[in-house]
């Protein structure tokens, strides 16, 4: 199965090398990689553009003119992935929080399921062991509050660590998607969930970020809390239209 993996960076140029290397070291030959740059400051894109010539093939950067949002990041993958023909396309992050070998089992869970999801919120799932209580608290409760209010049937619904047939993502409206932090996350699974997508849910350790500093800003937890109940409304013409592939 030619997996296309999405990685969308700004300012990751110490984590970039190190993820790739790894990423490409598991035993997965026909894996592809898809940096999307947003014109990071420290040459993240310089970076990515000699690691792409490295691996001819293999690597593909897109370069963009600002730092447009993690949304719009893995849109532009995902439609480009689904060009290049790839047969599954997973999304990542860049710095490590998510661990590169846990790659393999979502690719053996994709098997028999549409979407399979790397979880901190099931049996063996967990958050890193130094975050302090309050900020796993708030994690849990971010994730709750949205999978209460959206009636979804999964446990992590804001996590990033995903892979998608290809018939799966070419169900979903991506032309119709508007949020674009890490509500992004929820607004795809609330489509997924009322296309009657199946998910699975493969355990994971979701690690703190080894290099480098955190995205996460009021504006993006802001956005998250409101949009999480706009999107009760903004697909009601797909509640109760399954479009389960073939």
């Amino acid at each position: 199965m030619q997996i296309t993996v999405i990685l969308p960076t700004y300012n990751e140029a110490e984590n970039l090398p190190k993820i790739v290397c790894d990423l490409f070291k598991l035993p997965l030959p026909d894996l592809k990689l898809m940096v999307i740059d947003d014109n990071s400051p420290d040459h993240t894109g310089d970076i990515a553009d000699g690691l792409a010539s490295q691996n001819p093939g293999r690597l593909k950067v897109v370069h963009r003119r600002g730092k447009l949002g993690l949304g719009t990041a893995y849109i532009t993958g995902f439609n480009l992935a689904l060009k290049q023909g790839a047969e599954a396309i997973g999304q990542m992050d860049s710095d490590f929080s998510h661990s590169v070998d846990k790659l393999i089992p979502l690719a053996e869970a994709l098997e028999d399921c549409d979407i399979a999801i790397g979880s901190r919120y099931v049996p063996g799932g967990s958050l890193d062991e130094a975050w302090p209580i309050w900020r796993k608290a708030l994690s849990r409760f971010a994730n709750g509050y949205a999978r209460t209010i959206l009636h979804l049937p999964i446990r992590d619904v804001t996590g990033g660590f995903r892979l998608y047939r290809r018939k799966s993502m070419q169900t979903l409206p991506l032309e119709r998607v508007r949020s674009n932090g890490y509500v992004f996350q929820v607004e795809i699974a609330y489509l997924a969930h009322l296309l009657g997508l199946r998910f699975r849910e493969v355990p994971i350790y979701f690690a703190d970020r080894r290099w480098g500093k955190s995205k996460m800003s009021l504006p993006i937890q802001l956005e998250a809390a409101v949009r999480v109940w706009q999107l009760l409304g903004m697909y009601n013409d797909l509640k109760g239209k399954m479009t389960i592939p073939g």
